[in-house]
This record gives C-alpha cells, sequence and structure tokens, in this order.
C-alpha cells in the first residue's frame, strides 16, 4: 500500500513538472495515453476474465497437489509440459502464475511454466518449421525446454 502511494505520488510530481514544462506536450502525451489505454482496455479486462475463469474451475487443492510444492519433478514437468503447449500472452501468464503460486503452487512450477511459455511451442512448432527447418525447431524446442528446467531447478534454489 505504501510502495503503491509512492509510486503514485512520483507519477503525479513528475506529471506536475512536465505540465510546468511544457503544457502542450504534457497534453499530447496524456492524450496519447489515454488512447493507449482506450486499445488495451479490452485486453485487460480479458485477462482478468480468464484468470478468474480458470481459478474458479480450479480449486486450490487441486493446483497444490498438481505443481505443489510437495510435488518435486513431477509437479515441475507438468507445469513445464502445460506451459509448453498453451498460447497465452505474457500479460495473461503473469498474473495468473501469481494466482496459482496463491493457490499452493510450488516456485519452481511456477518458474518452469513462465519460463517454457515464453521458451518453448509445441503448438507453433510447425509453423516454425516450415520457416527455419524441422531440425532447427525441434532442437531448438527441445533445447529451450531443458534450459527451462534447469532454470526453474535454479529458481527454486534461489527463492525457494
Amino acid at each position: 500500500m505504501l510502495f503503491t502511494g509512492i509510486i503514485w505520488g512520483a507519477a503525479a510530481a513528475g506529471l506536475a513538472l512536465s505540465f510546468f514544462k511544457n503544457k502542450d506536450k504534457s497534453l499530447r502525451a496524456l492524450r496519447a495515453a489515454l488512447k493507449m489505454f482506450e486499445s488495451m482496455a479490452l485486453l485487460v479486462l480479458l485477462t482478468i476474465w480468464s484468470i478468474g475463469f480458470i481459478l474458479a474451475f480450479l480449486p486450490p487443492e487441486a493446483v497444490s497437489r498438481a505443481i505443489g510444492p510437495g510435488t518435486g519433478m513431477k509437479g515441475v514437468a507438468v507445469a513445464a509440459l502445460f506451459g509448453s503447449i498453451v498460447l497465452i500472452q505474457a500479460f495473461i501468464a503473469f498474473p495468473l502464475a501469481g494466482s496459482f503460486l496463491r493457490q499452493g503452487a510450488g516456485v519452481e512450477a511456477i518458474a518452469a511454466f513462465v519460463t517454457t511459455l515464453v521458451m518453448v511451442g509445441i503448438l507453433t512448432a510447425p509453423l516454425e518449421a516450415e520457416f527455419f527447418g524441422k531440425r532447427f525447431a525441434l532442437w531448438r524446442n527441445v533445447l529451450s525446454f531443458i534450459s527451462a528446467i534447469i532454470i526453474a531447478l535454479a529458481m527454486g534454489v534461489v527463492l525457494g
């Protein structure tokens, strides 16, 4: 709460300084920011809806049983496979990962989910293979998956 207040205060101070320095540029910047907000509002609402929808049908016990801290490598593998398969934008994945963490998921599993989500693309592999070749697509995804597991385990050591 205090941190949020500091951020809002710093933003307000910066805006006031900007207005003091050049009112016209500041108004143009505010209009551009409003347009950007309008274009992103639907995505933000869809993000909130998606997370709520997923969490409504996925009880915390199921999350903890599947990818909780006590699941070890099995939980990391489940999360890594899930992250490798799904096509979710990062702005949805990060809040979803945070929700999973609050529901009892392990740090390693969350790291595996987010890392594979960004690095591995099973669903997009055919398209990648078409442009770069099957061998390249296969090796890139395999090496990315292995790297994601290593990163997840390292995150578990550092944050666990």
